[in-house]
């Protein structure tokens, strides 16, 4: 079985300078390259956590570090 490459020669291949390189405006630009790429992202918030989320995570670590404190405290009683 003979391998064959998938990669094309540069020598055959259209819109290659010599050496292998492509010139400029034979690729299309970058994503951060071009301004507003994609579409308008309307429905996530960018900014942070809303605070009722937020709140309630804090209550809840606050919990359960008194719960373990409390259960460490009548170990050591």
């Amino acid at each position: 079985m003979t391998h064959i490459n998938p990669d094309p020669e540069p020598e055959r291949s259209t819109g290659l300078e010599p050496g292998g390189g492509v010139p400029p405006g034979e690729t299309p630009p970058a994503e951060s390259s071009m301004p507003e790429a994609g579409p308008r992202e309307t429905r996530n918030p960018t900014k942070g956590w809303a605070k009722g989320p937020l709140a309630l995570i804090i209550v809840l670590a606050v919990l359960i570090a008194a719960f373990f404190l409390a259960y460490a405290l009548v170990l050591l009683l």
